[in-house]
């Protein structure tokens, strides 16, 4: 499954941006999607997932100012990022569970 995630950039404290998570390849229609971000000088972390059923879970830190949706008609899953924060500075990935798959990121740079 190739992944390629989009809706990166540069914004102030407070502000939000939604990232897209767009999958094509023979099994991606199904299955798990996952966010992942990695800070700068820091190993990747889990940010959310969303199941094919629809049932989501995220980091706890992050619940209440993420979230998490997904259009299986697009092969499309989306992060909706509010309030964002310095600290969610990093590089944001999307991962297919059920192959393994990742993609390439897309850059998210909070400013204060």
């Amino acid at each position: 499954v190739q992944l390629v995630e989009s809706g990166g950039g540069l914004v102030q404290a407070g502000g939000s941006l939604r990232l897209s998570c767009i999958a094509s390849g023979a099994t991606s229609g199904t299955g798990a999607i996952a966010w992942y971000r990695q800070p700068p000088g820091k190993s990747r972390e889990f940010v959310s997932i969303i199941d094919s059923d629809g049932t989501t879970n995220f980091k706890p830190s992050l619940k209440g100012r993420f979230t998490i949706s997904r259009d299986d008609a697009k092969n499309a899953v989306y992060l909706q990022m509010n309030s964002l924060k310095p600290d969610d500075t990093a590089r944001y990935y999307c991962n297919h569970v059920p192959t393994g798959d990742w993609g390439r990121g897309t850059q998210v740079t909070v400013s204060s």
